[in-house]
C-alpha cells in the first residue's frame, strides 16, 4: 500500500491516525460485549474504517453526511460522545432516539448526520433534497451520502443519481464496494465491472479510490469536495474495500472464502497505516501506546454509566407528542371581505401561489409543474413568477422526489411535492411512511413537506388513474391528511397544510376541480386542520363523509326528502372525533360513505370508533356505505356501477326505516 502524505505535516498524520484508530477501539470492545452476552447485536466496519474518516475529514463539519451501519467513523471523527453513542445503541432514554431506534438509524443537526433507515437506497434522494437547498442558499456546500454496492440494485439510488445529474447538485454518491450484499457477491448482484462504469451513463464524474488507504480516501475526497464547492456538480466515488465481519455478527462469515480474508487481511487500513507512520518517523511504539491509551481513556467509566441506567419506560403522553412536531396552528381570517366565484381548481391554485408568496422558503417540484403548469394547470405560469428554482420541474422519479422534499425539509425549506395522480404514490411509498412520518418522533426532525394528490374517480380514467388511495396512508402514524370537498375549504387547508411544519398528505378530487365552485376569499386565509364541518343540518339520520361523498349525501338526501344531519370530516388524520360524536348523538342513526373501497376504507375505523364510543345513542346498526371492492373500471357504466354512489340512495332508506 503506497502512502503519500502531499503536503501534511507530522501533526497532521497523527490527528489522522487518532481519527482512525478510535472506531476500530471502540469496536473491539463492542465484540468483547457481545461476546458476553451484554449486547444485543452490532454491525461491524472492521476493515472499512479508512472511507469513513477519510471521508468525514476532508469535510466541512456543516455538511451533511448520510452514513449506513458500518460507518462509525464518520460518527466519531464529527466528535460524537461516546457515551451518547452507546446509549443510542443500547436503546436507552439518553441516546439520540429516546430508546425509539437502535444502531446508526437516528439524525442528529447538531453533527450534521443523518443516519439511515432499514430500506436501502432511501437516503440518496434524501442527499438530494440537501444539496438542492445548498445550491438555493448559495452556500458553497456538498451533501456525502453512503450506499454499499449491493444497495445499488435499488431503483432509489437509480432516481437518485438520475436527479442529481440532471440538477446539478453538489453531492457525493459514496459507494463502498466490499464484493458483498449481505450473503451475495457482486456477480450476482450486478453485471458491470465497476461502478465508476455507471457514471457515464448518468453524465456525471465517476472515480476509485482505494477504500484502505486512508489518505488516498482522504485526498481524494478533498481534492472532490473543493472542486464541488466553487462548481457544483455531483460525482460518483467508488471505494474498493473488504468486510472483514459478517453483514452483522450474528450472520457469520462461512459464505466468503478464506482466500479473500488472506489477501484482504493484509490492506488492514490500520496496520498498514501505522507502518508507514513508524517508517516516516512520525510514529514510535511509545506514542502508539499513549495515543491508544488516550483514546481508551474513560470509555469503561462510559459503559458503566450506560449501563446502570434504567430500561427506558414508557410514558404514553410524551410517546405520542412526539409523533407531530409541536405546531400551534394560527387561523388566519382574509384580510377583506373580498371574495369571488372560483372552481375548486381555481382555489388550490390561489392558495398554493398566495402560499409560495408568504414563503420564500417553498419549493414546488413535480412531474410538468413549471411551463406546462402541470397536468391540471394548478401551477400555471408558476415558473414565471418564482423562477424555476421554486417551480422544478423534476424526472420521474416519485422516492427521489419525495426523499429530495425531506431533505430540503431537514435545511428549513418548505416543500410541496405534487403526485402528477394519485396512484403515481405507490412509487414513492416509502419515502413518506418511513422517512416522512416517522422523521419527528426518531429524531425530532420535522418534515415539512406537503404531498398534493390528485385523487378519485368519475373521469373515466380507469384502474391507474382513479384510485382513491388516502387509507393507504391513514393507518401510518406521524402523517396528516386532509381531504376538501369545496373549493373555500380546498384554498383555506392547503394554506394551513403549508404552514404546518409536519407532513401533509393534501387530497384533490380530480372530478371536482372543473365540476363545482363557489364564493372563496381572494385573499389569503387559513381553516382549522382537524375540524369537521357541518354541511347540512338534520335530525332523523346522520351522514358522516368527505370529498365527492359530501356532494352525494347532499343531492340523495334532497332527493328522498330525508333531513340528514350531513358532516364533511375534511380533515382525515387526525379526525374530528368530537364532531362525529355531537353528530350520531343528534340523530341516533349513523351512515358513513366514502368513494374508497368499502373493505379497509376510513369508514370502517370511523363506524367502529362510533360503535364503541356513541353505542347508547345509537337506534340503528351504523351503516357503512362504500365502492365495490374491484378495481376502478373504465368504461361509464361500470365505473358508475362500482362508486359508492349508485348504492347511497338504497342505504339512505333502509337506515330510514330501521
Amino acid at each position: 500500500m503506497n502512502f503519500n502524505r502531499k503536503q501534511l505535516s507530522n501533526e497532521e498524520l497523527l490527528n489522522i491516525y487518532k481519527n482512525l484508530l478510535y472506531p476500530r477501539i471502540i469496536e473491539e470492545k463492542m465484540l468483547i460485549l457481545l461476546r458476553q452476552g451484554r449486547i444485543g447485536k452490532w454491525f461491524s466496519g472492521i476493515g472499512q474504517e479508512a472511507i469513513s474518516v477519510g471521508c468525514t475529514m476532508a469535510l466541512h463539519r456543516d455538511e451533511y453526511i448520510l452514513p449506513l451501519h458500518r460507518n462509525l467513523g464518520v460518527f466519531t471523527t464529527r466528535k460524537m460522545p461516546f457515551k451518547k453513542l452507546f446509549a443510542q445503541w443500547q436503546g436507552k432514554k439518553s441516546g439520540f432516539t429516546k430508546g425509539r431506534d437502535r444502531s446508526f438509524h437516528f439524525g442528529t443537526n447538531e453533527y450534521h448526520i443523518v443516519g439511515m433507515i432499514s430500506h436501502l437506497g432511501a437516503m440518496l434522494g434524501v442527499a438530494n433534497g440537501i444539496s438542492l437547498a445548498h445550491l438555493l442558499n448559495k452556500e458553497g456546500k456538498i451533501s456525502l451520502v453512503f450506499s454499499g454496492d449491493g444497495g445499488t440494485s435499488e431503483g432509489d439510488f437509480h432516481e437518485a443519481m438520475n436527479v442529481a445529474a440532471v440538477w446539478n447538485l453538489p453531492v457525493i454518491f459514496l459507494i463502498e464496494n466490499n464484493g458483498y450484499g449481505l450473503s451475495t457477491p457482486s456477480n450476482e448482484q450486478f453485471k458491470c465491472k465497476q461502478f465508476i462504469d455507471k457514471g457515464i451513463g448518468y453524465g456525471m464524474e465517476a472515480y476509485q479510490v482505494d477504500g484502505n488507504n486512508i489518505l488516498e480516501v482522504f485526498h481524494k475526497m478533498t481534492e472532490l469536495s473543493d472542486s464541488m464547492r466553487r462548481s457544483p456538480r455531483p460525482i460518483l466515488l467508488e471505494a474498493m474495500t473488504f468486510r472483514m465481519r459478517g453483514h452483522e455478527e450474528a450472520s457469520g462469515t462461512k459464505y466468503v472464502p478464506q482466500e479473500l480474508f488472506d489477501e484482504w487481511g493484509k490492506k488492514d487500513p490500520i496496520s498498514n497505516y501505522e507502518s508507514y507512520l513508524v517508517q516516516e518517523g512520525v510514529l514510535n511504539e511509545e506514542l502508539k501506546q499513549a495515543i491508544y491509551d488516550e483514546l481508551k481513556s474513560g470509555m469503561d467509566d462510559d459503559l458503566a454509566e450506560v449501563f446502570a441506567e434504567p430500561e427506558v419506560v414508557a410514558d404514553i403522553e410524551e410517546e405520542i407528542g412526539d409523533l407531530y412536531a409541536q405546531y400551534a396552528q394560527e387561523i388566519i381570517p382574509p384580510a377583506t371581505d373580498k371574495a369571488s366565484d372560483k372552481r375548486l381548481v381555481d382555489a388550490i391554485s390561489d392558495g398554493l401561489r398566495q402560499s409560495m408568496e408568504r414563503h420564500d422558503n417553498t419549493v414546488l417540484m413535480g412531474q410538468d409543474v413549471a411551463e406546462y403548469g402541470g397536468v391540471f394547470k394548478i401551477s400555471d405560469n408558476f415558473y414565471k413568477m418564482f423562477g424555476k428554482e421554486r417551480v422544478r420541474n423534476t424526472p420521474i422519479t416519485e422516492s427521489s422526489i419525495l426523499g429530495a422534499g425531506y431533505g430540503l425539509a431537514i435545511k428549513g425549506y418548505k416543500a410541496i411535492v405534487e403526485m402528477q395522480f394519485a396512484d403515481f404514490v405507490t412509487c414513492g411509498f416509502n419515502q413518506i411512511v418511513n422517512n416522512l412520518a416517522k422523521s419527528h418522533y426518531r429524531w425530532a426532525q420535522p418534515a415539512d413537506v406537503v404531498v398534493r394528490m390528485p385523487t378519485g374517480a368519475g373521469v373515466g380514467a380507469g384502474p391507474f388513474h382513479s384510485q382513491s388511495t388516502e387509507a393507504w396512508f391513514f393507518h401510518v402514524p406521524g402523517l396528516k391528511i386532509i381531504y376538501p370537498s369545496s373549493p373555500y375549504d380546498a384554498k383555506g387547508l392547503l394554506c394551513a397544510a403549508i404552514n404546518d411544519p409536519n407532513p401533509v398528505m393534501f387530497f384533490e378530487h380530480k372530478a371536482l376541480y372543473r365540476s363545482i365552485e363557489g364564493s372563496v376569499p381572494d385573499d389569503y386565509y387559513t381553516i382549522e386542520i382537524g375540524k369537521a364541518k357541518t354541511v347540512k343540518s338534520g335530525d332523523e339520520l346522520t351522514v358522516i363523509t368527505y370529498g365527492w361523498g359530501v356532494h352525494w349525501a347532499v343531492e340523495a338526501c334532497e332527493k328522498l326528502g330525508i333531513s340528514a344531519e350531513i358532516v364533511d370530516l375534511r380533515t382525515l388524520l387526525p379526525w374530528d372525533k368530537e364532531a362525529v360524536e355531537v353528530a350520531v348523538k343528534k340523530t341516533g342513526k349513523v351512515l358513513v360513505l366514502h368513494e374508497d373501497t368499502l373493505t379497509g376504507g376510513i369508514g370502517a375505523e370511523i363506524a367502529a370508533w362510533i360503535s364503541e364510543h356513541c353505542f347508547t345513542s345509537l337506534d340503528a346498526p351504523v351503516k357503512r356505505i362504500g365502492s365495490l371492492d374491484i378495481p376502478v373500471p373504465l368504461a361509464k357504466d361500470l365505473e358508475e356501477h362500482f362508486l359508492a354512489k349508485s348504492r347511497l340512495e338504497d342505504g339512505l332508506k333502509q337506515l330510514i326505516e330501521w
